[in-house]
């Protein structure tokens, strides 16, 4: 497995190295009475964790400009300077943080604020949920519909 790039293993072991920070911020989100409530918490961080871990992280695990502004182009939403900023502090709860921690984007997606960025995300996962069934008329769910 010699594939004599070091940039490739660094990088995998910098993805590795952020997402057991990740997980490790799960953990104690997992423990929080705050959270005590929510359903399938576990399994939404695990989701949002995956999320968090597909945006382009500055070398201290955070999202910064460069990487969200990457991610919504992905997604075919190009913003503003002016938006992404006010995106992120949006998230950040400050106008002078120019990253999204982890933590900040837990808050935001467990939170009940409706954030720009939540939105979009929450979007984006139900477009992508539409995009693998059938193509028709789109079917509403039902109870029985539940497996």
């Amino acid at each position: 497995m010699d594939s004599g790039v070091q940039g490739g293993k660094a990088y995998g072991l910098l993805k590795s190295q952020q997402e057991e920070k990740l997980s490790s911020i799960n953990e104690a989100f997992l423990t929080d009475p705050k959270f005590a409530e929510e359903e399938d918490l576990a399994s939404k961080l695990e989701t949002f964790k995956k999320k968090y871990m597909e945006f382009d992280l500055n070398n201290k695990g955070e999202i910064d400009m460069m990487g969200l502004k990457r991610m919504l182009e992905k997604m075919g939403l190009a913003k503003t300077h002016l938006e992404l900023k006010k995106m992120i502090s949006e998230v950040a709860g400050s106008a002078s943080k120019d990253t999204i921690s982890y933590h900040d984007f837990l808050n935001m997606m467990l939170g009940k604020r409706n954030a720009i960025l939540k939105l979009i995300l929450m979007f984006e996962g139900m477009g992508k949920e539409q995009e693998q069934k059938s193509v028709g008329p789109p079917t509403r769910k039902t109870f029985s519909d539940l497996p």
